[in-house]
């Protein structure tokens, strides 16, 4: 092993706990706020597929994009790096919600 990669390892890692919290802090936001992922995509300016991966916190953010998600949700920016643990999500689709018949 490199000196460079032995050195980078551990921020890597520590990054990659970061974008958990991220991710678990959006999705929690999200549903605390009765949003569905396609009305955040609305508020946020982002695609849907690519606020799916921030919530599994697989994706690293540019800042500018970390800024506009906590916008979009109404927070302070230093609310999304809090600890916070990722609610598996339910297999299958959600039930679908029919508007009533007039």
């Amino acid at each position: 092993m490199s000196l460079i990669s032995a050195t980078r390892a551990p921020t890597l890692d520590r990054a990659q706990v970061y974008l958990k919290f991220v991710g678990a802090n959006v999705a929690r936001l999200r549903r605390r706020q009765a949003l569905t992922q396609d009305q955040l995509e609305e508020l946020s300016f982002l695609d849907v597929r690519f606020i799916r991966r921030v919530e599994r916190g697989v994706v690293n953010l540019r800042f500018d994009t970390f800024i506009r998600l906590a916008e979009a949700l109404g927070v302070e920016p230093g609310e999304l790096l809090k600890p916070a643990k990722q609610i598996p999500a339910k297999p299958g689709r959600p039930p679908l919600v029919r508007s009533p018949k007039n």
